[in-house]
């Protein structure tokens, strides 16, 4: 599973996915910060998929890269998983939805993975609607308004397969 963790000390945890971006369909403003990289970022988003969700919306990412790769470079992607990995990863996978570079921001840090015991920090600079919601319900979310810093890292609490 993954977990947000805001510095207001609210949680959210996540069987799929995490979204952390603004409400509605404008640019969120943040600062990004994973592997021992940072930089402010304009984009539609950022899902955080754990290995359960990595057939839902990171699939359906996967396929929009493939799409784009193949069509503006003529190179065929050969992965055939779609992005998907085990659903019982001890890491996250993380994807940038549609960075924007510009004077102020950057597109550098757009997808990688989160592993266990590391972690991916956000700050907001959002005056307003900024969320982070879990498993695609959107009413059920944290505020994400400027100044808010989300620390986004696999959960201690494990997903368990019943079979």
């Amino acid at each position: 599973m993954a977990k947000a963790t805001l510095n207001t000390g609210q949680q959210l945890y996540a069987v799929n996915d995490l979204f952390i971006g603004h409400r509605s369909h404008v640019s969120a403003r943040y600062r990004i910060a994973v592997g021992g990289r940072e930089e402010q970022q304009s984009s539609s988003g950022v899902i955080v998929s754990t290995g359960l969700g990595s057939t839902g919306w990171l699939r359906s990412i996967y396929a929009g890269w493939a799409a784009t790769t193949r069509t503006l470079l003529n190179q065929e992607v050969t992965r055939n998983d779609g992005g998907a990995f085990p659903w019982d990863a001890d890491y996250l996978h993380y994807f940038v939805r549609e960075p924007y570079p510009s004077r102020t921001t950057a597109a550098t840090i757009v997808i990688g993975q989160i592993a266990n015991a590391q972690s991916m920090a956000l700050v907001s600079q959002m005056p307003e609607n900024g969320v982070i919601f879990s498993d695609g319900t959107e009413s059920d979310y944290l505020e994400f308004n400027s100044g808010t810093r989300a620390t986004i890292a696999v959960a201690e609490k494990p997903a368990l397969l019943v079979v």
